[in-house]
């Protein structure tokens, strides 16, 4: 098996323990919250960048009951640190939330949780992102999208939306294409491209 496969097979098995660990998903329903994996771990596309989102939905986005959540998530075991930002005024309208959790073997995960009201304007996009990603992607492409991954130097930042329209759309191949592409036309925002 080559050696990115197997990071993103134990990568993946890793984050769906410390999902259930966390009890991220009841903690959130218990405030009457839709919750929605998305990003690379709904798509299986997980490798170095230990990273889990959720999409957290309610009627409206209470603050305090936001907050409320984060508090509990704070006190659990290996959680280090959160970080937040407060976005219901802007285009993207929701809260932020990041958090670092280590894991037992001294491995940190980002967890993004983004709070948001139903029927704001990302509502289910991202949703529909990935699973438009898991119909169209080839096996070949799958693959092309895990090397490049496991290519990608730690100190460097790429989003995972950028590897998927490059090999997708842009027929990349190479980590050097990557790296050109990236340079040419550096991601600012959200991203709007759909598979």
């Amino acid at each position: 098996m080559q050696e990115y496969r197997r990071i993103s097979e134990e990568n993946q098995q890793s984050a769906h323990k410390i999902i259930e660990n966390l009890r991220i998903i009841p903690l959130w329903q218990e405030i009457g919250a839709e919750v929605n994996l998305v990003g690379s771990m709904k798509t299986g596309l997980l490798v170095k960048h230990r990273d889990i989102d959720f999409h957290v939905y309610t009627k409206e986005v209470s603050l305090a009951e936001s907050f409320s959540v984060i508090l509990k998530l704070s006190k659990m075991q290996g959680v280090r640190r959160f970080s937040f930002k407060n976005l219901l005024e802007t285009d993207e309208q929701c809260l932020e939330w990041h958090l670092t959790y280590t894991d037992d073997t001294g491995n940190d995960w980002q967890i993004d949780i983004i709070h948001m009201p139903k029927g704001s304007k990302h509502d289910g996009y991202f949703e529909k992102f990935a699973e438009r990603l898991l119909t169209v992607m080839t096996d070949e492409e799958r693959e092309t999208i895990l090397r490049l991954k496991y290519e990608t130097p730690d100190d460097e930042k790429i989003a995972g939306v950028e590897y998927y329209r490059a090999v997708i759309e842009g027929k990349v191949r190479t980590f050097d294409e990557l790296s050109r592409l990236h340079s040419e036309n550096p991601l600012t925002g959200i991203s709007e491209w759909m598979p």
